[in-house]
């Protein structure tokens, strides 16, 4: 059974990056009838506040991404304990006393040769007298664990394809900070294993973090790390999906304040992101699609290419108006304002992009409305309307036949001033459909009104 997670931490709110990453593993879960697991990554503890918690609950239960479990970082520190205790005695992690300061001017030398900023393991030569002085100064260590020169880091990429990674060009990533607190990589390796993470599914720019945490989860084996019952003993499936862009083929900062809020704000449905952001950056066509089935099933990691996924507002437009014109009545009743029933929506929703825009529309039935100047000839034209307009199952088209008849006007001249006059627009809603809701009463008098 496939077992994926998504794990944001909760330092800020969702942003449309964070919501497709979440959107995929949860369809990758739910494809094959799996588990999609929420992980609150919270050992932050300084960053991480529990009103970023809360809305992270709040935005994905919004797009209807629902999980089946929830685990939080900051209530497994004893799990983080032992494998670092595992790994200590392994041999595999050891610790460091430079200060930020010196470790940022080696990189900076490095750089200035040509060289890439890795770390030149200048603890692992130090002396045990000379750990002795660093201990006696009260400098507390970081710890890095040692990654293994000897073999190269491979792996078949969900998207990507073949992976080859030289560990010699890595740095020894740190894992614990000076003051005990944990950094990503190992407690997010330990999680997956005793969550039973079968498929580990982000962007681009975790590629080179997955060749770190490929020995990190082959050294928690081999030290015998204490699984706990359902953890995998086997490395998760990894895949990496291209970055999301603007418009303008950059990556953009907009894009890291796109959230949940701001999608709501602007009127925007949960299907239309979702349309979106399943498809974007894959070979299967962007559209508006209701049914989160639909988008499920279609799902498939082969289709993801490697170009950067270009995210454009006005695509998420177009498909919000898509999705509207799809919504039925039942979804949207209590977002309509006062007196639009079913038949009222089934008329005014071709016409909207979004369902806010209804209460506007919904003027046309109630009133009042605002009628332009008419011309002499148009008046007398609406004032034989008034006298013809007869009520039964298809008050509009009795009109206009019988208009036609009595004054020879057809096309444009027939139709347009009948419209303006009737819901002061010269577009909108089939009249067909919207006539019988204003009502015989209320067209009349808007007919006579408009015929002075």
């Amino acid at each position: 059974m496939i077992t994926t997670r998504f794990a944001p931490s909760p330092t800020g709110r969702l942003h449309v990056g964070n919501i497709r990453t979440a959107l995929h593993n949860w369809m990758l879960a739910r494809r094959s009838g799996g588990t999609f697991i929420l992980r609150i990554d919270d050992t932050d503890a300084e960053r991480s506040r529990e009103d970023y918690v809360d809305a992270i609950r709040a935005d994905l239960d919004w797009l209807g991404i629902a999980w089946d479990s929830e685990e939080r970082q900051s209530a497994r520190f004893d799990r983080y304990e032992t494998a670092f205790a595992a790994l200590k005695a392994a041999g595999r992690i050891y610790p460091c006393y430079e200060s930020a300061q010196e470790l940022d001017v080696k990189r900076k030398i490095a750089l200035g040769r040509g060289l890439p900023p890795i770390y030149d393991r200048a603890a692992l030569k130090l002396t045990e007298a000379e750990r002795a002085a660093k201990e006696a100064e009260v400098i507390a260590p970081h710890w890095r664990f040692l990654l293994d020169h000897a073999e190269p880091i491979v792996w078949d990429d969900g998207i990507r394809g073949p992976q080859k990674f030289d560990a010699a060009q890595l740095s020894d990533p740190v894992i614990r900070r000076a003051d005990g607190s944990w950094l990503y990589m190992m407690p997010s390796a330990v999680d997956d294993i005793d969550m039973g993470v079968t498929q580990v599914l982000r962007g681009e720019d975790h590629v080179s973090n997955t060749a770190v945490q490929i020995q990190i989860f082959t050294a928690l084996f081999a030290a015998k790390f204490a699984a706990t019952e359902g953890a995998t003993k086997m490395l998760p499936a990894f895949a990496h999906e291209a970055l999301l862009v603007g418009r303008e083929g950059k990556l953009s900062k907009r894009l890291g304040s796109l959230g949940c809020d701001a999608f709501r704000e602007r009127g925007i449905e949960p299907e239309a992101i979702l349309s979106l952001l399943a498809r974007l950056g894959t070979s299967e066509p962007v559209e508006p699609i209701v049914d989160r089935a639909r988008l499920i099933e279609s799902f498939d990691l082969a289709t993801f290419g490697r170009a950067p996924a270009k995210f454009d507002e006005e695509d998420l437009n177009r498909l919000n108006a898509g999705i509207v014109h799809q919504l039925p009545f039942s979804a949207v009743a209590t977002r309509l304002p006062p007196g639009m029933d079913e038949a009222g929506w089934h008329v005014i929703r071709p016409n909207l992009a979004h369902v806010g825009e209804a209460e506007s529309w919904w003027r046309l039935v109630t009133g009042p409305i605002a009628q332009p100047s008419f011309a002499d000839e148009d008046k007398a034209f609406l004032a034989e309307a008034a006298r013809l307009l007869a009520w039964g199952d298809n008050p509009w088209g009795a009109l206009t036949n019988a208009l036609k008849d009595a004054t020879g006007r057809k096309g444009k001249p027939l139709f347009l001033p009948l419209r303006q006059a009737l819901t002061g627009m010269d577009h909108g809603p089939d009249m067909g459909e919207l006539l019988p809701l204003i009502g015989e009463a209320e067209a009349r008098a808007r007919l006579e009104q408009a015929a002075g």
